[in-house]
């Protein structure tokens, strides 16, 4: 159906994609891994004709269609939702009156809808009310009806909660498309792709299995490659050592020729030699709290007329490790920020003795000293033993190298979030409060995460859709929805199984009979007007322009640079030129390089 032949992409002259090749086929589902700027995000948008390759070609079946779903948009409209997604009947019937296709479509679109969280009352809501995430959804239910041959989906489940999340596993293992997906939810790929392509240093390895089995066969490659690795650079220091030592000597000139030619014609193996598959990251003892850590009776909230929650009464003892799960906009963050005393609220919520809350919230990486490299944020924190090993915790969230010496102002949101959560997990606390903490990190540094958060001996509250992270973290989990709060005993899935929720024919039933709650999809935050909305939107607009432009200007800075540095490297060539004046120019265009490459990073993501 859709053949990459041979491809290559550079952006000023970096390679992120070299010579690769492979095939998509007809209902296929192939799960897109790799370390964040790998290059997945490029690929998928070269696959949809966004990017033109540097070399190769992309060929597509005559007719094929394709649906994109990228990270990011921007949204312009005030049409309402039904009206919004409406706009696909005319694209797939292409003018067609048949009343039967019509009752088709809106049915089904009912139907999807529905299934991705949002409820009939909505229907009539101008798009221009909804949040971002939301937002994403109606983009998502738009590609979704127009049944494209491929789809290509970049992290779908970023802004869904579990049963939305369940709704889109069992539609996509349904669906007649081909599917390739960008996703750090291990549950979901698992669940639907049965093929995993890994992208690795500009690279692609293919493997025919679901993403577990995966890991397993990436596992013995890695030590393959190692050993590989180990084995040509032990020959390489024994050539050159033969080469040193007999260079002089006229009897050993042919010998020394031929090991230098063997060098030069030597293809060097690369490797990624980076492993934190047994790195051990523990947080410091948490201080002894009283036996009930949070109290919460009879607790109500309201936004002006708008009921959040009412009656809501829990208690969480000492050491126990629970989750909030529900549709987003129903109260999960605002319930934190009521414990966090960020907002005021009707009812009782009582902080146990000695109690010392860890919070990490979404907006937690603004709190971070912009002046500070990223070592030094950490390093102010860590204590004892944990600080020989601030360098292997960097790596395992994706600082390592020269990252960790960054300044966090010139860090993206990603990666702020990201060490805002390292902090965090350094500082000593007995009551853990982590709301989405999964939603920058790759799958390497969840598990990091996890393991650490399983040996954590105090108390964790977590807001997380993440089914594989909360799998074996929590034995209690309080689902919102209605207005209500409900306890549930036991892990997220033995949850799951109660609400049986697993199958479509569920889901629906559930959504279709649920009358007169009231969440509506937004934020758990308090509503914004239309109005603000709109104004934000075009300022993101006008944000994305200057945003490129900033890009094409690092481009081309970049590519004049280069032509200096050339030239400098062919004067450096000649003996009568290598002066201390003419090194340190080209140290500075090579620093002054790198900078610019760093800045178009930042800018690109």
């Amino acid at each position: 159906m859709l053949t990459i032949d041979h491809i290559s992409m550079e952006f000023s002259s970096r390679p992120v994609l070299d010579d690769i090749s492979f095939l998509i086929n007809r209902k296929e589902r192939i799960a897109l891994v790799g370390k964040n700027g790998a290059g997945k995000t490029t690929l998928l948008r070269l696959i949809a004709g966004e990017y033109q390759p540097t070399s190769g070609r992309i060929a597509r079946e005559n007719g094929m269609t394709i649906g994109y779903l990228p990270q990011v948009m921007l949204f312009q409209d005030d049409r309402t939702l039904r009206e919004e997604v409406m706009r696909v009947k005319d694209e797939r019937h292409e003018g067609d009156e048949n009343e039967g296709d019509d009752a088709r479509f809106i049915a089904e679109m009912d139907r999807t809808i529905i299934g991705l969280g949002f409820e009939r009352k909505d229907f009539e809501r101008p798009c221009s009310e909804f949040s971002g995430g939301w937002r994403m959804r109606i983009e998502l239910a738009k590609i979704l009806l127009r049944h494209p041959d491929l789809l290509l989906l970049d992290e779908p489940t970023n802004h869904l909660d579990i049963e939305s999340i369940q709704w889109l596993e069992d539609f996509l293992k349904t669906s007649q498309s081909a599917v390739l997906m960008v996703s750090h939810d291990r549950a979901f790929i698992d669940n639907v792709c049965g093929r995993t392509i890994e992208i690795t240093l500009g690279r692609i390895y293919d493997y025919n299995v679901n993403y577990s089995r995966f890991v397993e066969l990436r596992r013995e490659r890695h030590e393959q490659q190692v050993r590989a690795y180990q084995n040509q650079q032990k020959m390489i220091q024994d050539t050159e050592e033969f080469i040193e030592r007999f260079r002089y000597k006229a009897t050993k000139a042919v010998q020394v020729q031929s090991r230098i030619k063997q060098l030069e014609k030597l293809e060097r193996l690369e490797v990624d030699l980076e492993d934190t598959s047994k790195l051990n990251l523990r947080f410091p003892p948490a201080p002894r709290s009283g036996d009930f850590p949070l109290i919460v009776e009879d607790l109500r909230k309201d936004f002006g007329e708008h009921n959040v929650f009412h009656d809501v009464t829990f208690t969480i003892r000492r050491g126990e490790k629970v989750a909030f799960v529900g549709k987003n906009g129903e109260g999960k963050t605002t319930l934190v920020k009521c414990i966090m005393g960020q907002l005021d609220y009707m009812g009782t919520l009582k902080i146990g003795h000695n109690v010392k809350i860890g919070y990490f919230a979404q907006n937690q990486a603004a709190l971070l000293n912009e002046n500070l490299t990223v070592f030094e944020t950490i390093d102010y924190v860590a204590v004892g033993d944990i600080r020989t090993k601030i360098r292997d915790i960097l790596g395992a969230f994706m600082f390592g190298g020269e990252a960790s010496d960054k300044k966090v102002k010139v860090l993206s949101g990603g990666e702020r979030s990201r060490l805002a959560m390292i902090r965090l997990l350094l500082e000593p606390c007995n009551l853990l409060i982590l709301d989405e903490p999964t939603n920058h990190l790759d799958m390497q540094s969840k598990d990091v995460l996890k393991a650490a958060l399983q040996d954590f001996n105090g108390t964790l509250i977590c807001v997380s859709h993440d089914r594989d992270f909360l799998n074996g973290l929590v034995s209690k989990v309080y689902e919102f929805g209605g207005g209500r709060v409900k306890e549930h005993l036991g892990g997220i899935y033995d949850f799951l199984r109660a609400k049986k929720i697993e199958s479509l024919q569920e889901l629906e039933r559930k959504n279709t009979s649920a009358t007169g709650q009231n969440s509506i999809p937004q934020a758990d935050t308090e509503p914004t007007s239309a109005k603000l909305d709109y104004a934000a939107q075009k300022a993101a607009a006008a944000a994305q322009r200057k945003k490129e432009k900033q890009i094409a200007e690092t481009e081309a800075a970049i590519a004049a640079l280069e032509a200096q540095q050339a030239e400098i490297e062919q004067l450096l060539a000649e003996p009568q030129n290598q002066t201390q004046e003419l090194f340190q120019k080209y140290e500075s265009v090579k620093h002054q390089i790198e900078q610019k490459l760093y800045e178009w990073e930042l800018l690109s993501e």
